[in-house]
């Protein structure tokens, strides 16, 4: 019965904190963009962040356990 338990709270934890880092990327990226002036700018700031993505999503995720 404890372990049903441990996992029921592991996995709404996790849904928890993957929806509260979901809205936070969204409202960084939201803010960033009414920053940047200029396609150029925008397009270089996006090459960055896609890059950092590509390297932390999968940290992120083994971290959570998702």
């Amino acid at each position: 019965m404890a372990a049903l338990v441990a996992e029921l709270l592991f996995d709404l934890a996790r849904s928890l904190i993957g929806d509260w880092l979901r809205q936070a990327v969204l409202a960084v990226g939201a803010w960033l963009e009414t920053k940047i002036q200029g396609r150029t700018a925008r397009f270089v700031v996006g090459i960055l962040l896609g890059i950092a993505a590509y390297f932390l999503i999968p940290v992120v995720t083994g971290l959570l356990g998702l």
